[in-house]
């Protein structure tokens, strides 16, 4: 459902809201007391690790576990023959993923888990296993795995959009769009056509998955995890142990990184079972080898654009097709990069194509804003250089397309009020934008669209007898939410920020929460708390109404009390929440507000980046001077958090844009499984991420919020490059832009 009363666009007025209070988790975390993934343990607890499959591509012909089983201190062995047939066919390729059937479909595949008394029997343990394995042939590069001759992965797996003739590697066809592409191409005076390709990336969380399971015989488990979705945890784990959702408890840990990483399962169903066959309590930790070969990056693309632009800067028509490689099974973010890909510009004629295709790689999972990036890059990419090929302005390019309230979107609906043109003005008006250049130094901007959601929600506020306030909610905090819903509760009530606690509840504790991700918990948990807070001071008013005297109506709440509506309710002195709490007994009994809610009304976020870089010319190495975010947040709830969330994304999109990469050998096996290898930006690296908080009020939202935590990562990727491209001289089309393959680029246009 969506809110009731809408918000009017006009800026509010608030007390606690927009404010800085100390963040809530900050003294545990500083000082070690906050327990992450790996900091539970258990009375006999044993340790569980996994084998994993040295093949890119590989017939399981057999698995001998019989030396394995019989080594002093292991407790049990597991295989894929040890899960069950299962209840939800859904839940297949999340099984397949954690223990692999009867192929091995990527390097660091798992073939078979041990429990044992110490981390050095089980590693002598996986030594013993025996797996016979039938080498096939391997395929890592989405174009060539679209290839008709390509290795199959999975025959007869795609669906019905995928056209008769391709590759038995493409999933899924997705297509989006409205008007005529050709005929918005005769009307241009330039059509440019280009194809970009970008690596996949890992999200490059500091703290590896880690789980401690602990199931009895009887079918009752619990499950403490590291997680951006411990509801979700829950119903998959119980979907493929096949028992009641209600016989799984589980407790999500305090969270070292996740930005869409760990918004599915890896070992929780492998440590449930090896819990089971043992009967102990079994604990889990990843190295980070294990983290970058077998845990989702986001997917590599290609993808081939074609716009055509009149010499005035008016973008005639758009087209994009983009191929997507998600890993070894179905569900790249093919699909969101397609609507995302001209979601920021009001065209006539628009279109994208996107094809969702499998590979010998490990199942992506999301990244911030998941498909939208590389489809950004591409496309921000091509304007740019039709911008700059007739001489014009690249951000009076961007203002003259831009999509405003009213615009039919690319991928379908109109949008209402929304904040892209004052991201555009501000950016223009900025001191970054006429900031002087030196040798060999380029500036680069870019749009950036993130849809937002909201999803099943669940809060329990409840009043204690002293007068303070405990909210519980059912998201992990993975970026200040535990702030936000106290400052939004303090807000509704009346009360000092300090007087309310935001706790994360276990899956017992509450109903259903989706998952951290799709910036959805400040808009959605926010949506929700308000109203348990609106639920709370109707109690309150009515507790008051009830020692008055008078009737209910007559009593509103006012400034943290509840206070008679007017003369004609009486001369009564305002209650205070905690002089009402404090009667609570006499008067009822405990006061709470609860929300339950599937909502709806979340608010579609732009972005504008702008970022100087300096290229070496004799190396290709490139530095970043200078980068400002704009970003529309809606409401900054907590100004801090929203900065650090448009900080981190520039970030990791810098990264992903100048040094990130998966590196594949003709072999099938992944390079550099490593930090040292695997190179994500330091602080060395960069300069202070300057950021620009603009608030254009959702409407859907009481206190006009959006989500920001996404946006941010959508436009660096372009941004970055088209400043490279500018400094060196020579447009760049594929990421990351490396010293060695810029230099070479530079080498070459010099020729």
């Amino acid at each position: 459902m969506a809110l009731d009363s809408k918000t009017d666009t006009k800026p509010q007025q608030f007390k606690v809201v927009g404010t800085r209070p100390l963040r809530p988790d900050g003294i545990d975390k500083v000082t070690g007391r906050a327990r992450f993934g790996a900091d539970m343990s258990a009375p006999g607890m044993l340790v569980g690790l996994v084998l994993r499959s040295p093949h890119p591509h590989a017939r399981i012909r057999s698995i001998d576990t019989s030396a394995a089983e019989a080594l002093t201190g292991v407790h049990a062995v597991v295989t894929r023959t040890d899960f069950g047939p299962l209840r939800d066919e859904g839940t297949a390729d999340v099984l397949d993923n954690c223990m692999a059937g009867d192929k091995a479909h990527y390097d660091g595949h798992a073939v078979a888990a041990v429990a044992a008394t110490s981390g050095k029997v089980a590693r002598q343990a996986l030594k013993l296993i025996k797996v016979e394995y039938q080498p096939l042939p391997h395929v890592t590069d989405v174009d060539a795995a679209m290839a008709p001759d390509a290795p199959a992965l999975h025959a007869g797996r795609a669906d019905e959009t995928v056209p008769a003739g391709m590759s038995p590697n493409v999933m899924a066809r997705h297509e989006f769009g409205h008007g005529d592409i050709d005929a918005g191409l005769s009307q241009a005076d330039r059509v440019l056509e280009r194809t970009y390709r970008t690596e996949a990336t890992h999200q490059g969380y500091i703290e590896p998955h880690a789980c401690l399971a602990t199931m009895n015989a009887d079918g009752q488990a619990d499950l403490w995890c590291c997680t951006q979705g411990h509801y979700m945890v829950r119903n998959t784990c119980a979907a493929i142990l096949g028992i009641e959702q209600g016989q799984l408890r589980v407790t999500a840990s305090e969270i070292g990184g996740g930005f869409g990483g760990k918004t599915t399962v890896f070992l929780e169903p492998v440590a449930l079972k090896l819990s089971q066959k043992s009967g102990r309590p079994v604990k889990m930790v990843m190295s980070r080898s294990e983290v970058l070969r077998a845990t989702g990056p986001t997917a590599s693309s290609s993808i081939d654009v074609r716009i055509g632009m009149t010499r005035d800067g008016r973008i005639t028509a758009g087209f994009a097709e983009l191929r997507y490689q998600g890993g070894a099974y179905p569900g790249s973010p093919v699909d969101m990069g397609s609507m995302s890909a001209f979601a920021p510009y009001d065209l006539e004629n628009v279109r994208t194509v996107g094809f969702d295709v499998v590979t010998n790689r490990p199942k992506q999972a999301a990244y911030r804003a998941p498909g939208a990036p590389m489809a950004a890059f591409a496309v921000e990419s091509a304007i740019d250089e039709l911008a700059r090929s007739f001489g014009l302005d690249p951000l009076e390019v961007r203002l003259k397309n831009a999509a405003r309230e009213g615009t039919r979107a690319s991928y379908g609906p109109t949008y209402p009020a929304i904040g892209l043109e004052a991201t555009l003005r501000t950016a223009k008006d900025h001191p970054h934008w006429s900031a002087p250049l030196g040798p060999n130094q380029g500036r680069g901007v870019a749009c950036g669209f993130w849809f937002n959601f909201g999803g099943d929600t669940c809060v329990s506020l409840n009043i204690t007898p002293d007068g303070t306030v405990t909210l519980s909610e059912g998201n992990p905090d993975i970026g200040g939410s535990r702030a936000s819903m106290s400052m939004m509760a303090a807000e509704e009530l009346g009360i000092p920020y300090d007087r309310v606690r935001t706790v994360i509840a276990d899956t017992g504790s509450l109903g259903q929460n989706e998952v951290t991700d799709g910036s959805r918990v400040t808009f959605a948990v926010g949506l929700a708390t308000i109203e348990a807070a609106r639920a709370a001071k109707r109690e309150m008013c009515k507790r008051a109404a009830q020692v008055w005297g008078i009737d209910e109506d007559a009593v509103i709440w006012e400034d943290g009390a509840a206070r008679p509506a007017g003369p004609n309710a009486g001369q009564h002195p305002p209650m205070s929440l905690a002089e009402i709490a404090a009667i609570a007994s006499n008067t009822g009994g405990p006061i709470a507000g609860h929300f339950e809610v599937n909502a709806e009304g979340a608010g579609v976020s732009f972005a504008t980046h702008m970022v100087d870089t300096e290229v070496d010319p004799d190396t290709g190495a490139v530095k970043i001077l200078r980068y400002t975010v704009f970003q529309d947040a809606g409401k900054a709830v907590h100004p801090s958090y929203v900065e650090g969330q448009f900080q981190g994304g520039a970030v990791q999109g810098i990264g992903w844009a100048l040094n990130e990469a998966y590196i594949y050998g003709e072999d099938g096996i992944l390079q550099n499984p490593g930090f040292l290898d695997y190179r994500i930006p330091v602080a060395s690296d960069l300069p202070m991420i300057d950021t620009v908080i603009l608030e254009i009020p959702n409407p859907g939202h009481p206190y006009g919020v959006r989500g920001v935590g996404e946006t941010s990562i959508v436009p660096p990727l372009a941004a970055v490059a088209n400043s490279v491209s500018d400094a060196a001289g020579v447009r760049m089309t594929s990421l990351p832009m490396s010293p060695p393959k810029l230099l070479a680029a530079i080498r070459s246009g010099q020729s």
